[in-house]
Protein backbone atom coordinates (compact mmCIF):
# COMPACT_ATOMS: atom_id res chain seq x y z
CA UNK A 1 0.00 0.00 0.00
CA UNK A 2 1.34 3.15 -0.62
CA UNK A 3 1.08 6.16 1.03
CA UNK A 4 -1.33 8.02 -0.69
CA UNK A 5 -3.82 4.90 -0.77
CA UNK A 6 -7.15 5.44 1.33
CA UNK A 7 -7.85 3.05 4.03
CA UNK A 8 -11.56 3.45 5.20
CA UNK A 9 -9.80 4.51 9.07
CA UNK A 10 -7.88 7.13 7.23
CA UNK A 11 -9.83 8.22 5.06
CA UNK A 12 -12.92 8.72 8.06
CA UNK A 13 -9.74 10.60 9.89
CA UNK A 14 -8.87 12.58 6.68
CA UNK A 15 -13.02 13.75 6.57
CA UNK A 16 -12.68 14.71 10.12
CA UNK A 17 -9.53 17.25 9.52
CA UNK A 18 -11.39 18.58 6.39
CA UNK A 19 -14.64 19.43 8.78
CA UNK A 20 -13.00 20.90 11.53
CA UNK A 21 -11.59 23.33 8.83
CA UNK A 22 -14.06 23.79 6.21
CA UNK A 23 -17.41 22.82 7.57
CA UNK A 24 -20.06 23.89 6.12
CA UNK A 25 -19.32 23.32 2.89
CA UNK A 26 -19.58 26.19 0.28
CA UNK A 27 -19.93 29.32 1.16
CA UNK A 28 -22.22 29.41 4.12
CA UNK A 29 -19.88 29.32 6.73
CA UNK A 30 -20.88 31.68 9.66
CA UNK A 31 -17.89 32.97 11.53
CA UNK A 32 -19.69 32.75 15.11
CA UNK A 33 -20.47 28.95 14.03
CA UNK A 34 -18.22 27.02 16.06
CA UNK A 35 -17.79 23.17 14.21
CA UNK A 36 -17.14 20.04 16.95
CA UNK A 37 -15.97 17.20 15.29
CA UNK A 38 -15.87 13.68 16.28
CA UNK A 39 -15.90 10.01 15.09
CA UNK A 40 -17.65 7.05 16.24
CA UNK A 41 -20.17 8.08 17.97
CA UNK A 42 -24.27 7.40 18.39
CA UNK A 43 -26.59 4.98 20.00
CA UNK A 44 -26.58 1.71 20.91
CA UNK A 45 -28.22 0.86 17.72
CA UNK A 46 -26.29 2.68 15.37
CA UNK A 47 -23.19 4.78 15.49
CA UNK A 48 -21.59 7.08 13.17
CA UNK A 49 -18.37 7.48 11.18
CA UNK A 50 -18.19 10.94 11.84
CA UNK A 51 -19.96 13.58 14.30
CA UNK A 52 -20.02 17.71 13.47
CA UNK A 53 -21.78 19.55 16.52
CA UNK A 54 -22.54 22.94 15.17
CA UNK A 55 -22.45 25.43 17.98
CA UNK A 56 -22.50 29.17 18.75
CA UNK A 57 -18.91 30.86 20.07
CA UNK A 58 -20.88 32.02 22.85
CA UNK A 59 -22.80 29.04 23.79
CA UNK A 60 -19.65 26.95 23.40
CA UNK A 61 -17.95 28.99 25.68
CA UNK A 62 -20.70 28.93 28.92
CA UNK A 63 -20.71 25.22 28.26
CA UNK A 64 -16.97 25.30 28.68
CA UNK A 65 -17.51 26.18 32.41
CA UNK A 66 -18.24 23.00 33.17
CA UNK A 67 -15.20 20.75 32.44
CA UNK A 68 -13.55 19.21 29.38
CA UNK A 69 -15.07 15.86 29.97
CA UNK A 70 -18.65 14.89 29.17
CA UNK A 71 -21.43 15.18 31.42
CA UNK A 72 -23.31 11.65 31.46
CA UNK A 73 -27.35 11.43 31.66
CA UNK A 74 -27.00 11.43 35.36
CA UNK A 75 -25.23 14.81 35.87
CA UNK A 76 -26.80 16.12 33.28
CA UNK A 77 -29.89 15.76 34.90
CA UNK A 78 -28.25 17.42 37.60
CA UNK A 79 -26.59 20.57 36.25
CA UNK A 80 -29.67 21.07 33.90
CA UNK A 81 -32.20 21.53 37.08
CA UNK A 82 -30.36 22.27 39.59
CA UNK A 83 -31.94 25.80 41.46
CA UNK A 84 -30.23 29.20 41.79
CA UNK A 85 -31.14 29.00 45.33
CA UNK A 86 -30.42 26.46 48.11
CA UNK A 87 -32.72 23.69 47.75
CA UNK A 88 -33.26 20.08 49.35
CA UNK A 89 -32.10 18.09 46.18
CA UNK A 90 -35.48 15.75 46.21
CA UNK A 91 -37.42 19.20 45.95
CA UNK A 92 -35.11 20.56 43.03
CA UNK A 93 -34.50 17.34 40.88
CA UNK A 94 -37.66 15.77 38.96
CA UNK A 95 -38.54 12.71 40.15
CA UNK A 96 -36.54 9.73 38.77
CA UNK A 97 -37.94 6.81 37.47
CA UNK A 98 -34.99 4.48 39.42
CA UNK A 99 -33.90 5.15 43.48
CA UNK A 100 -33.16 8.28 44.74
CA UNK A 101 -29.61 7.07 45.98
CA UNK A 102 -28.45 7.11 42.47
CA UNK A 103 -29.64 11.01 41.79
CA UNK A 104 -27.98 11.88 45.38
CA UNK A 105 -24.33 9.62 43.95
CA UNK A 106 -25.25 11.74 40.80
CA UNK A 107 -25.37 14.88 43.16
CA UNK A 108 -22.01 14.32 45.02
CA UNK A 109 -20.14 13.58 41.90
CA UNK A 110 -20.99 16.97 40.13
CA UNK A 111 -19.95 18.71 43.75
CA UNK A 112 -16.61 16.64 43.32
CA UNK A 113 -16.28 18.18 40.06
CA UNK A 114 -17.33 21.69 40.83
CA UNK A 115 -20.07 21.99 38.90
CA UNK A 116 -22.37 22.79 41.26
CA UNK A 117 -22.26 23.64 45.36
CA UNK A 118 -24.10 21.23 47.85
CA UNK A 119 -23.84 21.97 51.81
CA UNK A 120 -25.34 19.79 54.46
CA UNK A 121 -28.70 20.78 56.55
CA UNK A 122 -29.21 18.61 59.02
CA UNK A 123 -29.76 14.84 57.14
CA UNK A 124 -30.60 17.07 54.14
CA UNK A 125 -28.58 17.67 51.14
CA UNK A 126 -29.24 21.08 49.94
CA UNK A 127 -27.71 21.95 46.14
CA UNK A 128 -27.70 25.18 43.70
CA UNK A 129 -25.89 25.58 40.45
CA UNK A 130 -22.96 27.69 39.87
CA UNK A 131 -23.85 28.56 36.16
CA UNK A 132 -27.02 27.44 34.13
CA UNK A 133 -26.19 25.04 31.81
CA UNK A 134 -26.83 26.31 28.29
CA UNK A 135 -28.36 25.34 25.39
CA UNK A 136 -25.30 25.04 23.09
CA UNK A 137 -26.06 22.58 20.20
CA UNK A 138 -27.33 24.19 17.25
CA UNK A 139 -27.34 21.03 14.65
CA UNK A 140 -25.93 18.03 14.45
CA UNK A 141 -24.72 16.28 11.56
CA UNK A 142 -23.84 12.59 11.22
CA UNK A 143 -21.23 11.06 7.85
CA UNK A 144 -21.00 7.90 6.44
CA UNK A 145 -17.27 7.72 5.43
CA UNK A 146 -16.83 5.12 2.13
CA UNK A 147 -13.72 6.21 0.10
CA UNK A 148 -14.45 2.93 -2.53
CA UNK A 149 -18.17 2.69 -3.06
CA UNK A 150 -18.90 -0.78 -4.06
CA UNK A 151 -22.05 -1.84 -5.19
CA UNK A 152 -22.24 -3.96 -2.54
CA UNK A 153 -20.96 -1.40 -0.23
CA UNK A 154 -23.70 0.76 -1.06
CA UNK A 155 -26.56 -1.48 -0.99
CA UNK A 156 -25.79 -2.26 2.82
CA UNK A 157 -24.57 1.49 3.35
CA UNK A 158 -28.53 2.57 2.23
CA UNK A 159 -30.18 0.35 4.62
CA UNK A 160 -28.11 2.04 7.13
CA UNK A 161 -28.74 6.32 5.56
CA UNK A 162 -32.81 5.15 4.94
CA UNK A 163 -32.46 4.42 9.15
CA UNK A 164 -31.31 7.32 10.23
CA UNK A 165 -33.44 9.30 8.24
CA UNK A 166 -36.28 7.89 9.31
CA UNK A 167 -34.96 8.10 13.20
CA UNK A 168 -34.43 12.14 12.56
CA UNK A 169 -31.70 11.83 14.92
CA UNK A 170 -29.31 14.28 13.45
CA UNK A 171 -30.02 17.75 11.56
CA UNK A 172 -28.68 16.52 8.19
CA UNK A 173 -27.47 13.28 7.18
CA UNK A 174 -24.50 12.91 4.44
CA UNK A 175 -22.18 10.19 2.41
CA UNK A 176 -18.37 11.12 1.74
CA UNK A 177 -16.54 9.01 -0.71
CA UNK A 178 -13.18 9.77 -3.00
CA UNK A 179 -13.14 11.62 -5.73
CA UNK A 180 -13.05 9.22 -9.23
CA UNK A 181 -12.50 10.24 -12.70
CA UNK A 182 -15.90 9.88 -13.72
CA UNK A 183 -17.99 12.45 -15.13
CA UNK A 184 -20.72 11.56 -13.28
CA UNK A 185 -19.74 10.40 -9.37
CA UNK A 186 -20.88 6.34 -9.06
CA UNK A 187 -22.35 7.64 -5.40
CA UNK A 188 -24.93 9.63 -7.47
CA UNK A 189 -26.02 6.34 -9.47
CA UNK A 190 -26.50 4.66 -6.01
CA UNK A 191 -30.26 4.33 -4.62
CA UNK A 192 -29.48 6.60 -1.68
CA UNK A 193 -32.19 8.24 0.18
CA UNK A 194 -33.16 11.59 -1.20
CA UNK A 195 -32.68 13.20 1.90
CA UNK A 196 -28.68 12.36 2.54
CA UNK A 197 -25.87 14.71 0.76
CA UNK A 198 -23.01 13.72 -0.61
CA UNK A 199 -20.09 15.10 0.15
CA UNK A 200 -16.90 14.19 -2.64
CA UNK A 201 -13.20 14.55 -1.40
CA UNK A 202 -10.50 14.64 -3.83
CA UNK A 203 -6.80 13.59 -3.57
CA UNK A 204 -5.96 16.89 -0.93
CA UNK A 205 -8.08 17.94 2.06
CA UNK A 206 -8.30 21.64 1.05
CA UNK A 207 -11.34 23.18 0.98
CA UNK A 208 -11.27 24.04 -2.57
CA UNK A 209 -10.53 20.09 -3.50
CA UNK A 210 -13.77 18.79 -1.67
CA UNK A 211 -17.23 19.46 -3.67
CA UNK A 212 -21.32 18.54 -2.83
CA UNK A 213 -22.44 16.49 -5.09
CA UNK A 214 -25.83 16.51 -3.49
CA UNK A 215 -27.05 18.84 -0.58
CA UNK A 216 -29.19 16.96 2.19
CA UNK A 217 -32.24 17.85 3.51
CA UNK A 218 -32.76 19.11 6.85
CA UNK A 219 -34.48 16.41 9.15
CA UNK A 220 -37.48 16.99 11.20
CA UNK A 221 -35.33 16.63 15.01
CA UNK A 222 -38.25 17.97 16.72
CA UNK A 223 -40.72 15.86 15.81
CA UNK A 224 -41.32 12.13 16.74
CA UNK A 225 -38.65 9.61 14.66
CA UNK A 226 -38.96 6.34 13.56
CA UNK A 227 -37.05 3.47 14.83
CA UNK A 228 -36.59 0.48 12.04
CA UNK A 229 -36.23 -2.52 14.16
CA UNK A 230 -36.63 -5.20 11.10
CA UNK A 231 -37.41 -5.78 7.71
CA UNK A 232 -38.54 -7.82 5.02
CA UNK A 233 -35.32 -9.40 3.52
CA UNK A 234 -37.07 -12.16 0.87
CA UNK A 235 -37.33 -10.19 -2.12
CA UNK A 236 -39.68 -8.62 -4.25
CA UNK A 237 -42.28 -11.31 -3.18
CA UNK A 238 -41.60 -10.92 0.40
CA UNK A 239 -44.87 -9.63 2.12
CA UNK A 240 -43.45 -10.11 5.94
CA UNK A 241 -44.04 -7.34 8.26
CA UNK A 242 -41.48 -4.64 8.67
CA UNK A 243 -41.54 -3.99 12.71
CA UNK A 244 -40.56 -0.18 14.03
CA UNK A 245 -41.12 1.72 16.75
CA UNK A 246 -41.56 5.63 17.33
CA UNK A 247 -38.46 7.75 19.18
CA UNK A 248 -40.25 11.03 21.02
CA UNK A 249 -38.74 14.22 20.53
CA UNK A 250 -37.60 14.20 24.65
CA UNK A 251 -35.70 10.78 23.55
CA UNK A 252 -34.28 12.21 20.73
CA UNK A 253 -33.60 15.53 22.56
CA UNK A 254 -31.88 13.53 25.12
CA UNK A 255 -29.73 11.69 23.00
CA UNK A 256 -28.18 14.62 20.43
CA UNK A 257 -26.81 16.33 23.92
CA UNK A 258 -25.53 12.94 24.75
CA UNK A 259 -23.55 12.56 21.63
CA UNK A 260 -22.90 16.26 21.91
CA UNK A 261 -20.97 15.62 25.28
CA UNK A 262 -18.94 12.90 24.33
CA UNK A 263 -18.12 14.87 20.94
CA UNK A 264 -17.16 17.98 23.45
CA UNK A 265 -14.99 15.51 25.05
CA UNK A 266 -13.70 13.31 23.09
CA UNK A 267 -12.80 14.90 19.36
CA UNK A 268 -11.55 13.03 16.75
CA UNK A 269 -8.07 12.66 17.43
CA UNK A 270 -8.83 10.43 20.24
CA UNK A 271 -8.17 7.16 18.15
CA UNK A 272 -4.50 7.35 19.83
CA UNK A 273 -6.25 6.09 22.66
CA UNK A 274 -7.24 2.87 21.38
CA UNK A 275 -3.44 2.31 19.20
CA UNK A 276 -0.30 1.84 20.34
CA UNK A 277 1.65 5.04 20.25
CA UNK A 278 4.02 3.86 22.69
CA UNK A 279 5.51 1.07 19.59
CA UNK A 280 9.12 2.24 18.60
CA UNK A 281 7.86 2.29 15.18
CA UNK A 282 4.42 4.47 15.43
CA UNK A 283 4.99 7.86 13.86
CA UNK A 284 2.47 10.56 12.90
CA UNK A 285 2.69 12.61 9.59
CA UNK A 286 1.18 14.63 7.70
CA UNK A 287 -0.29 13.46 3.94
CA UNK A 288 2.16 14.11 1.38
CA UNK A 289 -0.60 15.16 -1.11
CA UNK A 290 -1.20 18.32 0.20
CA UNK A 291 0.59 19.41 2.57
CA UNK A 292 -2.07 18.79 5.46
CA UNK A 293 -1.21 20.59 8.49
CA UNK A 294 -2.78 17.41 10.41
CA UNK A 295 -0.67 14.63 11.10
CA UNK A 296 -2.07 11.18 10.77
CA UNK A 297 -0.63 7.79 12.27
CA UNK A 298 2.08 5.94 10.43
CA UNK A 299 3.78 2.78 10.89
CA UNK A 300 7.39 2.76 9.76
CA UNK A 301 8.07 -0.69 10.61
CA UNK A 302 5.07 -1.40 7.09
CA UNK A 303 5.67 1.49 6.11
CA UNK A 304 2.30 2.51 5.65
CA UNK A 305 -0.55 3.98 7.39
CA UNK A 306 -2.14 1.28 9.80
CA UNK A 307 -5.53 1.03 10.55
CA UNK A 308 -6.82 1.41 14.56
CA UNK A 309 -7.50 -2.34 14.84
CA UNK A 310 -3.95 -3.45 13.59
CA UNK A 311 -2.28 -1.65 15.74
CA UNK A 312 -2.43 -3.28 18.83
CA UNK A 313 -0.25 -5.09 20.99
CA UNK A 314 -0.83 -8.50 19.01
CA UNK A 315 0.57 -6.50 15.77
CA UNK A 316 3.86 -9.10 14.67
CA UNK A 317 6.07 -5.63 14.62
CA UNK A 318 4.67 -4.17 17.90
CA UNK A 319 8.28 -2.97 19.57
CA UNK A 320 7.54 -1.15 23.30
CA UNK A 321 9.84 1.81 23.23
CA UNK A 322 13.12 1.29 24.99
CA UNK A 323 12.94 1.98 28.57
CA UNK A 324 15.98 4.99 28.11
CA UNK A 325 13.56 6.84 25.87
CA UNK A 326 10.63 6.98 28.64
CA UNK A 327 13.31 8.18 30.97
CA UNK A 328 14.30 10.97 28.39
CA UNK A 329 13.67 14.67 29.82
CA UNK A 330 12.40 17.76 27.41
CA UNK A 331 11.64 17.13 24.70
CA UNK A 332 10.28 14.27 24.40
CA UNK A 333 9.55 13.64 28.53
CA UNK A 334 8.50 10.16 28.69
CA UNK A 335 8.89 8.78 25.87
CA UNK A 336 7.75 9.58 21.97
CA UNK A 337 4.41 8.27 22.98
CA UNK A 338 3.23 9.99 25.66
CA UNK A 339 4.41 13.05 23.53
CA UNK A 340 2.15 12.08 20.83
CA UNK A 341 -0.76 11.83 22.94
CA UNK A 342 -0.08 15.18 24.42
CA UNK A 343 0.42 16.79 20.83
CA UNK A 344 -3.03 15.50 19.71
CA UNK A 345 -4.82 16.64 23.21
CA UNK A 346 -3.18 19.96 22.28
CA UNK A 347 -4.70 20.10 18.92
CA UNK A 348 -8.10 19.15 19.93
CA UNK A 349 -7.99 21.68 22.90
CA UNK A 350 -7.34 24.50 20.82
CA UNK A 351 -11.08 23.83 19.31
CA UNK A 352 -12.15 24.66 22.67
CA UNK A 353 -12.71 27.98 24.61
CA UNK A 354 -10.92 29.11 26.99
CA UNK A 355 -11.77 27.91 30.60
CA UNK A 356 -13.52 31.15 32.46
CA UNK A 357 -11.36 32.40 35.92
Amino acid sequence: MTESADTEFEFELRVCGWAERNWPPGDTHDPDTTAIVARQLGTKHRRWDTVIVETDANALAARARFGTDRLDSDLLGVVRHAPAEWMWYRDALPEPDYPWRYVREAVHRAADREIVETRQRGNRIELRRKWAYPDWIERVIAIENKPDLTASAARALAGQIEHDVALGLADEVWVATAATDDSIEPVLLEDFPVEAGVLVLGEGTAGDDTSVAWHPRTLAVDEPGTRILDRPTGGAHDRSAARFEYASPVWKRGKRLAIAERAYERGWRSYVDTMRPDCRHFELRRDKRDGSRDVLPWCAAKERRQTAAECAGSCPKFEPEPPNWRAAGWPIEGGPGSAVKRLLARRRDRRRPELPE
